[in-house]
């Protein structure tokens, strides 16, 4: 333990193992350490004994198949086709170790019906959504995203997209609010309203996101590993260990060691290792985080796909928020068997909100009555943490709590932005140079 490391990472959470595995590869020496004996810290998959003694402190019962079968995630994400995670599995070379399944369908609920999203102008044509005139107008707002080049004046049909307003775009194009609604919520993936104040270009450039990983697939922008999310940060790891990372589990950390108002090491069962910089989840770090609200999930085991997503065996549902006179929307995530997650017959659906009561899990009442029948739940209340200082003075990175959200791109953004405090520069995300 008595070793100098440039960098120590505490937790193996799916954001500490992406960037212990890209310091890893630029040929830093990091140490990685968890109080916890497995992999995935929050954001782990446990199997199906795992999951009913975390949450019931019993064994589960045997109509649900064997235990060995299932994978489930604590916090539900999915991966989108052409966004920043897959452009870091590709440079990193991690999709060695995992393989990729897609995810059957993307919907939105509007007045209380379900309905496939649609993201292209044709898409757009068909869906009953919308009325016959408001078809029309929306194909037109998506040829224009689709053409949209920032670098081409042409393009921007004299609208300066930096400055002016979503909800001026949207009104541009003469669009309804309803879909404003999904336009907004489930295409943009923005968690609340707040986004049609501030300049369209970033919208704009995440439905083009969405339209693009659409295309990769066409059933879905999204894609989601085999066997659980909690193959990632393992995979992570193992990208790690090749490029001389060292791993400690079931580590206990007594102390972080402090020397001039800068960390200088970590201290665990008596031992000290130095180090340069700590970059570690907001549990160990509880005097350098304020408390952003919560998150409630409840894990759903069905025993049938979710009524009116077209027998998906996976699939993403959205509620937006205005739909159902909320701050913020409520996230359904499905999978099932194909994915190797749980018993054949059987789908796991994860719904997610951001907490507005006191009374979190009724939160979620219009998630479950999507879903039918439910033959067991389980639900957790997770406060999300944010770092109160960017960590350059003291050299103490936090990464944030896992948000709401079933996408990994906001926890992708904080990924970036750790490690361009932690080296000064952005990470390389372009596709590794094919050896001849």
């Amino acid at each position: 333990m008595d070793e100098e490391y440039d960098c120590i990472v505490l937790g193996t959470g799916f954001t500490e193992c992406v960037l212990s595995g890209l310091l890893s590869v630029d040929g830093l020496k990091v140490l990685h350490m968890d109080r916890n004996n497995y992999y995935g810290g929050e954001s782990a998959s446990l199997n199906l004994e795992q999951l009913f003694q975390k949450f019931r402190s019993s064994g589960p019962p045997t109509n649900l198949g064997q235990s060995r079968e299932y994978n489930v995630d604590l916090i539900p994400k999915f991966i989108m086709a052409s966004g920043v995670l897959v452009k870091m599995l590709i440079h990193t070379d991690v999709t060695r170790y995992l393989e990729f399944k897609s995810v059957d369908g993307s919907y939105v609920v509007v007045q209380g019906k379900v309905h496939k999203v649609p993201a292209t102008d044709t898409e757009a044509l068909k869906s009953p959504l919308m009325g016959m005139f408001e078809k029309r107008r929306c194909k037109k707002f998506f040829t224009y995203v689709q053409e949209y080049d920032e670098k081409n004046p042409k393009t921007h049909q004299g609208y300066d997209l930096r400055s002016m307003p979503m909800k001026e775009l949207f009104t541009k194009f003469g669009l309804e609010d309803d879909t404003v609604d999904f336009i907004g919520h489930s295409l943009a993936l923005h968690v609340n309203d707040e986004y049609l104040a501030q300049p369209a270009l970033p919208t704009v450039e995440r439905i083009r996101l969405y339209v693009e990983s659409l295309a990769r697939y066409s059933k879905s922008p999204y894609i989601y590993p085999l066997y659980g999310l909690g193959e990632l940060p393992q995979a992570f790891a193992r990208l790690s260990a090749i490029y001389g990372g060292t791993y400690m589990l079931n580590k206990p950390i007594d102390e972080i060691v402090m020397e001039g108002g800068k960390v200088v090491g970590v201290k665990s069962e008596g031992e000290v290792a130095r180090c340069k910089f700590v970059i570690g989840d907001p549990s160990y770090f509880q005097n350098k985080v304020r408390q952003h609200g919560s998150v409630v999930r409840t894990i759903c085991f069905l025993d049938h796909p979710i009524p009116n997503t077209n027998n998906s065996e996976s699939c993403q549902v959205i509620i937006p928020q205005k739909q159902i006179g909320r701050k913020s929307d409520i996230y359904i995530s499905c999978i099932s068997s194909p994915h190797n997650v749980c018993a054949k017959g059987k789908y796991i659906a994860i719904a997610s909100t951001t907490v507005e009561t006191n009374d979190p899990e009724r939160e979620l009442t219009p998630a479950f009555n999507l879903m039918g029948g439910i033959l067991e739940k389980f639900t957790s209340l997770s406060p999300v943490y944010l770092p109160t200082d960017d960590g350059r003075n003291d050299k103490c990175f936090v990464s944030q709590s896992y948000d709401a959200t079933s996408h990994f791109e906001t926890t992708c953004i904080d990924i970036l932005d750790i490690y361009k405090r932690v080296t000064g520069k952005d990470v390389d995300l372009s596709p590794p140079e094919k050896k001849e």
